[in-house]
């Protein structure tokens, strides 16, 4: 087998750093976590860290990033791999259910961004990367209102602005109360595609949902 080059070496040695750190920040937080903690969880000397972090910001940001591509790979696989626009918005409500209000992933998203409200570089960053997030959501929004010849009320940018801030903010409440439905953002997903939306258990009729009204 051949030799890995350092340059080979020093991504395994950033990646097994990042997975280490998403592990501890997300059972333990982002406060109590030390990059000394990190090192030596990940088995390499606080100068393994330092080399490829210049701080735990960073890092977290590293983890963050990691995060968010996970979940913008499972909504883009979830709104893709299905025939209709209902069947598309059943499993993005099944995806939010376990995933908008997550304990561990909500709980250190607020934490650091708390932790670094003071800092411009950083909060700059983190605007940055959530315009990326908006952008990777306008796309879907797009493709699938062209897809269903769907003509939104807003434009697909400012769509996914709504659809992100609601996700965030109903992360946040179901946090402190997981009883609120996860289905109150795809309810708003079905309005904006005019799709009928289902009823919730215990507040109406129990009639299946429309298949959708777009185009009749």
């Amino acid at each position: 087998m051949a030799r890995l080059t350092r340059a080979e070496r020093q991504a395994r040695t950033r990646a097994q750093l990042v997975a280490t750190a998403k592990e501890l920040f997300l059972r333990d937080g982002y406060g109590p976590t030390s990059l000394e903690k990190v090192a030596e969880a990940a088995g390499f000397s606080k100068g393994a860290v330092y080399s490829n972090f210049r701080n735990k910001n960073e890092l977290c940001l590293a983890v963050l990033d990691d995060i968010h591509a996970e979940q913008i790979a499972q909504i883009s696989e979830t709104v893709s791999s299905a025939a209709t626009i209902e069947e598309r918005i059943e499993r993005f409500q099944r995806w939010a259910e376990d995933n908008i209000g997550n304990e561990a992933q909500t709980t250190l998203e607020v934490e650091f961004a708390l932790a670094v409200r003071h800092d411009k570089h950083l909060r700059r960053e983190l605007a940055g990367r959530d315009k990326g997030i908006r952008d990777v959501i306008a796309q879907l929004v797009r493709a699938n209102s062209e897809q269903f010849d769907v003509e939104l009320p807003m434009s697909a940018q400012d769509t996914a602005a709504v659809l992100l801030s609601l996700g965030i903010g109903l992360g946040v409440q179901r946090l402190l109360d997981p009883s609120i439905p996860a289905s109150l953002l795809t309810d708003l997903v079905r309005m904006f595609l005019s799709v009928t939306p289902r009823t919730r258990s215990g507040t109406g009729s129990n009639d299946p949902p429309a298949a959708t009204t777009i185009g009749s």
